[in-house]
């Protein structure tokens, strides 16, 4: 709803994200006030380089100007501080968009996730990424005059947003002169804000939180003056901040903080990385990177179409800030820089997907990464393998994904894969492949795994019995993903990866002589019986035969070797899929009462042996066709036999 008035000047309302976001913003942030500048400076910064970028093409738009800089300004009479920038500026429509509305994709599962509770959402708030709404951490009024570079003076708009009274939550557009291009944020402080009136508190800010912005960052030299015994502002401007590109600077010169304030910044986090990798690459191809690892993950990890974080630099001109082709799909969480002496300044996203320059550096960047990552999981410092724990749980699920992307690096990737495992039987993901096979039994020559739709069905599998009684450790892989990496890792390390509810199982040398003679024989002994229950079972199944894998149950469910697994047939069918038609094998347990009574039961032989089908699909993981008919069967055969066992009496 707009309301108009006075030339041109409209009145709008907030999308509702943007007010809640605004009141947990000014509720929960408050104890980090400071960030307000690093945020309004790094928007500043962006707009800057946004607009050298633009002007490759139109030099035009430097308007006669090409010298790009950021001025921190304030005012102790009128409670103020200002942060300008001569950079590529918004037009009206461009101002509506970008300070009144959250034009990211997951804001509303965003905000689902927030609880009230101040520490925990200041966290998620910071995932989210602050950016402009900071201001009114510190203000209760907010003034944006503005111009794109390129439009006429007259096409200045000026944004302001009161915070205070009845209109809060609404903000006013109107057009006005505006002589230079770029924008000038204007922060009217809250009560108790006077303390930012002073250049030397935002001198130590901008050192603090904004030294690597590559632009100059301007305030008004200031002198002591005897006479009125206090710091004037002068006319002279001074540079407060480094003002050159941080990742050019040689590594020893660069502080473990002034990384940590560059991601933040390259980031757009408010937390802190985990880890980062600053290298220069010479040879053939030329470029500098420097790639952090965040410590958590974005609130849109999982939009695999969204745009994400490595900023692309030549020759320290700025190109563009969501590079998708620097890094592969899988690594989408990695934030940094790449700046490359070979490419052309007049590089564009189309010329990225062909380019054999761009090639070389995804390749060289990814390395990169999984060699940081590999560094974190083998450390003898335990505090780094600590890192690999968080990064895991954090980012494992999206790692997993590179196992059928990134043929080059599959042994890399499924070196750091971890997963839970009948070795702890708890759901932590914490054991990896070399884990496994250090701990393999002496002529064990496989590395086994059982998937299921959670953890508790995967670690109660009854395919899991003579494994458990072997003490043969099964890897129980219960992620949706879990079913994509199996299905492009076939081995590691030279042993082969076995489903342990596929195929007829082999366990070698595992099985002694005896065993071997006894499952053979009862094979034997209940051949009748089987051929009995496949035709009564009929379409149902594939084939029946006795089970070498349980010990307690009287029956279970595999898939022929060829065939689909049913868990992953299940996922694609709930994904909305045609999984190929498959019929599964039925497994039964001789030494169970169940089956030994089967073998001699003829009256209700076809409802005994469609229950004992049906909890092994249910055991599995499966879903009954019709679970009304096996209540009534199971039902019956109570009956009959509590009426059996009444008579016997």
């Amino acid at each position: 709803m707009t309301n108009e008035h006075a030339a041109g000047a409209q009145t709008l309302n907030f999308q509702a994200e943007v007010k809640q976001l605004l009141h947990l913003m000014i509720h929960s942030l408050y104890s980090n006030r400071e960030i307000f500048l690093r945020e309004l400076v790094s928007n500043a910064s962006d707009a800057c380089d946004k607009l050298r970028f633009e002007a490759l093409d139109k030099p035009e738009l430097f308007e006669g100007d090409g010298e790009l800089a950021i001025r921190v300004s304030f005012d102790k009479d009128a409670k103020t501080v200002t942060v300008a920038d001569n950079g590529i500026g918004m037009s009206r429509d461009e101002a509506v968009a970008h300070l009144g509305t959250i034009a990211k994709s997951g804001t509303k599962e965003f905000f689902s996730q927030l609880t009230g509770d101040q520490k925990k959402d200041a966290h998620l708030i910071g995932q989210f990424g602050v950016g402009f709404y900071s201001a009114f951490i510190v203000a209760d009024k907010v003034t944006v005059v503005t111009r794109r570079a390129g439009l006429p003076a007259a096409e200045g708009v000026k944004w302001e947003c009161s915070m205070v009274g009845e209109a809060a939550g609404e903000y006013t557009v109107e057009p006005v002169e505006k002589a230079g291009r770029g924008t000038e944020i204007t922060l009217h402080l809250r009560e108790g804000q006077d303390d930012l009136l002073s250049g030397w508190k935002l001198r130590g800010l901008i050192r603090k939180y904004s030294d690597h912005i590559v632009q100059p960052i301007l305030m008004k030299k200031e002198e002591w003056d005897k006479d009125k015994n206090e710091q004037v502002t002068t006319d002279e401007d001074e540079t407060v901040n480094q003002a050159n590109a941080l990742w050019t600077r040689a590594r020893n010169d660069i502080t473990e903080d002034e990384y940590k304030a560059f991601y933040k910044h390259v980031g757009h986090d408010f937390d802190e990385p985990l880890a980062w990798s600053h290298a220069r690459v010479e040879g053939r191809h030329e470029y500098t990177q420097l790639l952090y690892i965040p410590s958590h993950a974005p609130f849109d990890m999982w939009d695999r179409n969204a745009r994400h974080g490595i900023k692309l630099y030549v020759k320290r001109v700025f190109i563009m800030d969501d590079a998708e082709k620097l890094m592969p799909t899988y690594l989408r969480f990695v934030r940094g820089v790449v700046d490359s002496a070979d490419l052309p300044l007049n590089v564009s996203r189309e010329i990225l997907q062909e380019s054999k320059d761009i090639d070389t550096i995804r390749a060289g960047c990814t390395k990169k990464v999984l060699g940081l990552l590999e560094d974190l999981a083998t450390s003898e410092d335990a505090a780094e393998r600590e890192k690999y724990a968080t990064f895991w749980e954090e980012f494992g699920k999206v790692l997993k994904e590179g196992v059928g992307e990134d043929f080059a690096n599959k042994e890399k990737i499924a070196g750091l894969l971890r997963f839970a495992s009948t070795h702890d039987d708890t759901p932590g993901e914490t054991v990896s492949l070399a884990d496994y096979i250090g701990r393999i039994k002496e002529g064990q020559n496989k590395i086994y795994f059982v998937t299921a739709e959670s953890f508790n069905a995967a670690k109660n599998s009854p395919h899991l019995e003579i494994f458990r009684k072997k003490g043969i450790e099964v890897l129980l892989l219960s992620d949706r993903v879990d079913e994509w990496v199996i299905g492009n890792l076939t081995e590691f390390d030279g042993k082969p990866l076995v489903s342990v509810a596929k195929g007829g199982l082999d366990l070698g040398s595992l099985e002694d002589e005896a065993e071997k003679k006894e499952a053979e024989q009862a094979a034997d002994e209940y051949k009748e019986l089987l051929e009995k229950m496949k035709t009564s079972l009929g379409e149902r199944v594939k084939e029946v035969r006795v089970t070498h894998r349980l010990t307690d149950s009287p029956a279970c469910l595999v898939a022929d070797e060829h065939d689909m697994g049913m868990n992953l047939a299940r996922i694609l069918k709930a994904a909305g899929q045609n999984a190929p038609a498959s019929k599964p094998i039925l497994e039964i347990n001789p030494q169970h009462p169940a089956v030994m009574r089967l073998k001699y039961e003829d009256k209700q032989f076809d409802d005994w042996a469609s229950v004992l089908f049906d909890q092994a699909l249910l055991a599995e993981g499966g879903t009954l066709d019709d679970p009304a008919t096996f209540v009534k069967r199971i039902n019956q055969l109570m009956m009959a036999m509590s009426g059996g066992a009444a008579n016997a009496s």
